[in-house]
């Protein structure tokens, strides 16, 4: 992991995804809703997924979604 995630959020709180007929892919975390991605994104972000282990999948989700960079980032 390293410096990737230093506080364990993606552990702690992973995220997690639907992919649902009429090419669209839900984006959860902490059991909410957080973002639908539809069409060409849906099938970008499952073409990235496919292969990732697990810590890789959080990190793509957090980049997708926008939520990587709380805190005192500079």
């Amino acid at each position: 992991m390293g410096s990737t995630d230093k506080r364990n959020k993606l552990i702690e709180d992973p995220f997690s995804y639907k992919n649902i007929k009429n090419e669209k892919v839900l984006i959860y975390r902490g059991g909410q809703l957080i973002m639908t991605l539809t069409q060409k994104k849906a099938t970008q972000l499952l073409d990235k997924l496919e292969g990732l282990d697990a810590f890789e999948e959080q990190l793509v989700l957090a980049k997708i979604t926008g939520h990587y960079k709380h805190g005192n980032e500079r």
